[in-house]
């Protein structure tokens, strides 16, 4: 899922202070300034703000935006994540609706869905995801749409809801490493996660989307390889971005990897063949989403 984190406020227990390379300017610009007077009016709820992303002035400016659907309580405990986890409350039918208005409200172009995972429900959310996806379509016809969901505990009929909502994009984020998978994600694994993305794919999902976080103590084959996983399955759009522990109860940064690194991800993944890279300390997973419909 997607996870955005405060990128101004250092943990105790991070390896040091955060380099030059991770301070950002705060956002700015007209568009940015209506859309934060939109959300602040009619109290929208989105990632961007809740999550602090530090991308979210450029974002808003070029008209995208992420929005959570099904809760904000997980039934997963990922060590990276900032999200609470427990017992979901219960589903909300009106969801799909209210998405849709705020996203006509904000006049979004570009909207990103994510979730929490949903494993205490038969269907895993997918009924919540596909209706959300076509009130999005009914209120805002022109908006195009990327879902970033969860693994659906890798169960095909839920999955195949998402694939008849056709969304332009299809994402479904590693996060890490093969070896640092049950440490990272816990409940996940990292086999089914290349199974979604390749089920997607095979179903007819014009554009899949992967993303990986690094500064957890992966090494830099480990990445490559992760990378060479991704196209094997098909997958055309991968982000990397730097890892930050959103609290003294998270998994602790092991390394802040430089822009030169990023960069040589970024060129690696070009030459397997991915139709975008997004590469940098501060690349979220819908960093430049607009983009990666084309």
């Amino acid at each position: 899922m997607e996870t955005v984190l405060d990128t101004t406020t250092p943990v105790a227990t991070q390896v040091a202070a955060k380099p030059k390379w991770l301070k950002v300017k705060l956002p700015i610009g007209k568009k940015y300034t209506e859309l934060r007077g939109l959300v602040d009016k009619y109290s929208l709820n989105t990632i961007c703000t809740s999550g602090s992303c530090p991308n979210m002035g450029e974002c808003w400016g070029e008209g995208t935006a992420t929005f959570m659907i099904l809760g904000n309580t997980c039934t997963r405990s990922c060590g990276f994540c900032g999200v609470k986890t427990g017992r979901p409350e219960t589903v909300d039918w009106d969801e799909p609706e209210k998405v849709a208005r705020s996203i006509k409200i904000m006049n979004i172009k570009h909207a990103v869905i994510t979730s929490v995972d949903r494993d205490d429900l038969k269907d895993g959310g997918s009924i919540i995801w596909i209706e959300t996806v076509k009130a999005i379509r009914r209120m805002n016809p022109n908006t195009t749409l990327e879902t970033l969901i969860p693994d659906f505990q890798g169960i095909e009929r839920n999955i195949d809801r998402i694939v008849e909502a056709n969304p332009e994009v299809v994402s479904h984020n590693m996060e890490t490493v093969r070896r640092l998978t049950r440490e990272v994600r816990i409940q996940a694994k990292y086999d089914r996660s290349l199974e979604v993305l390749r089920y997607l794919k095979e179903k007819g999902i014009n554009r899949t989307k992967s993303g990986i976080m690094l500064g957890l103590g992966e090494e830099e084959e480990e990445v490559f390889q992760t990378m060479r996983d991704l196209r094997a399955a098909n997958v055309d759009v991968v982000t990397i971005g730097q890892y930050l522990q959103p609290s003294k109860k998270h998994l602790p940064v092991k390394e802040f990897i430089t822009p030169e690194q990023f960069a040589k991800y970024e060129q690696y993944g070009l030459e397997l063949g991915f139709r975008h890279v997004e590469s940098g300390p501060l690349v979220r997973s819908s960093y430049k989403a607009q983009k990666h419909i084309l």
